[in-house]
């Protein structure tokens, strides 16, 4: 099994980029079909604790089901949204890019990026929850469920009957132990608004950030600490950076893009623990060979936890975690469903099982459901997955970063480009193109990417590999789909 392969069997990414993929295997889940008795609720502001329908979570999945419910005239009076965070539903991706800029490069703010913004929608305010007759109830994490009686309880003591049930938890950051120092003040982790408040605070005061963790949030966090003009390294155990996708090559290509920028990177080294000053914040990053970075600001990247928290009865997936669930997202449990992060669903088109952490599925798995449980819909999710990556965007910045990634990353690969601007990275394997990269697209050449993951069509490699242009290579891949 090549390298490449084994990524996409075992990746595991943050929110909005991740990936967590399982062997080939039937996508028959053996769930049973189904007809769901709703709870009546009153249209009159909810008089008593019955909910016909009820959303656990406040992400970007939870936003975008809203608004389906909303655009099949079944919300007002009849849903109910319940979050632990204080904000209504909004784009999670702009926390690690265009939240952290300095005030001076004029960083993204709420409401600015509520859902659904993200792909063209109306933005979801407060009050726009409240015009369409949506409950929300804020900072009230739910703590149990009662499957059998179809309740759940909340920390505030609430008891909540519910008809239908969405789970939309989303993850949870994966954390460095308290005894290594993980709790240290200084140290960050980035889920939520107040995560990203927290750090810029500690931004506007810092003079030595490190960031741990060469993935997604790795370099969106450190390319965001070159905009404040910090003395910046990045640490990982890996050999290079986001070894989960990029190749060598690429990530070469990205590394020199970073140092250019001032940006240190410390690879495959490994961390014993992060160190206290005399008043209690970090001071510095201890690596297993003894050596030390002296720090001010350390933030956290090594990934993410589906946020089962009390849903575990509902059956969780052993290889790729979260809820399992079928190609309309229904749990094993009658009238539950779980969607975006949380989910692990069939991946139709190759046939395996996989848990996505991404704004895109996080978007379409929302969609997907709901109209599954409105409407008459049969048909299963078919999902291509997507990533991509936006950096060095704040004002001043020389050169602005965006790629896009789509289809499968496996078989062999064929780079072309020189990254001056473009770059792109085409996955071939028994002859079928399975995956693209492109860096520095234009608009028309990134609408070709999904259509060629989703054929796969027959690509004569040797002609990719001769190409003198991501134009020509691009070209080549775009007449193997006529063909």
């Amino acid at each position: 099994m090549s390298s490449v392969r084994t990524f996409m069997l075992t990746l595991s990414l943050p929110r909005k980029h991740g990936l967590s993929l399982l062997s080939p295997q039937s996508s028959s889940i053996g769930f049973r079909s189904f007809r769901r008795s709703y709870v009546a609720a009153s249209s009159s502001a909810f008089a008593n604790e019955n909910r016909e329908f009820v959303i656990v979570g406040g992400g970007n999945a939870a936003g975008y089901a809203a608004r389906t419910f909303v655009e099949h005239d079944m919300a007002n009076g009849r849903l109910c949204i319940v979050s632990k965070e204080a904000y209504a539903p909004y784009e999670r991706p702009a926390l690690t890019k265009g939240y952290l800029f300095p005030l001076d490069k004029k960083p993204a703010r709420l409401p600015g990026f509520h859902t659904c913004v993200g792909s063209g929608g109306e933005r979801q305010t407060p009050d726009w929850y409240k015009e369409k007759g949506i409950e929300m109830f804020y900072e009230d994490p739910v703590t149990g469920i009662d499957i059998e009686k179809q309740t759940l309880r909340t920390n505030s003591g609430k008891q909540l009957k519910y008809g239908s049930l969405i789970i939309a938890t989303g993850c949870t950051a994966s954390r460095f132990p308290d005894k290594i120092g993980g709790n240290l003040s200084g140290v960050h982790y980035v889920r939520d608004v107040a995560d990203a408040d927290s750090l810029i605070s500690s931004l506007e005061k810092a003079r030595k950030v490190v960031v741990v963790g060469g993935g997604y949030i790795g370099m969106e966090i450190a390319a965001a600490a070159v905009g404040w003009k910090l003395d910046t390294t990045i640490i990982f155990p890996e050999k290079h950076l986001l070894p989960r996708l990029f190749t060598p090559s690429l990530s070469k290509r990205y590394e020199e893009l970073y140092q250019e920028n001032g940006v240190k990177f410390l690879k495959g080294a490994s961390i014993k623990n992060l160190e206290a000053g005399s008043g209690g914040r970090i001071a510095a990053v201890k690596l297993e060979d003894g050596s030390a970075i002296e720090a001010d600001t350390v933030i956290i990247g090594i990934g993410a936890k589906p946020a089962v928290g009390p849903f575990e009865r509902l059956g969780l997936n052993t290889n790729v975690g979260g809820i399992q669930v079928d190609g309309q997202f229904r749990t094993s449990a009658p009238g539950i469903f779980a969607i975006g992060d949380v989910a692990a669903f069939p991946l139709k088109m190759y046939d395996r099982v996989a848990r996505v952490e991404h704004v895109d599925h996080a978007r379409r798995s929302a969609q997907h459901c709901i109209k599954a449980l409105l409407s008459a819909q049969t048909r299963m999710y078919d999902y291509l997955p997507y990533f991509y990556s936006r950096v060095f965007e704040y004002e001043g910045s020389p050169r602005k970063v965006w790629w896009q990634f789509y289809g499968d990353n496996v078989g062999e690969t064929v780079e072309i480009g020189n990254f001056d601007p473009k770059i792109a990275t085409f996955w071939v394997d028994s002859g079928k193109l399975k995956g693209v990269l492109l860096e520095s697209g234009s608009t028309e050449e990134f609408e070709l990417l999904p259509k060629l993951a989703r054929s796969r069509p027959s690509v004569d490699k040797a002609k990719l590999q001769n190409a003198s242009s991501v134009e020509e290579a691009l070209n080549i891949a775009r007449t193997s789909l006529q063909v």
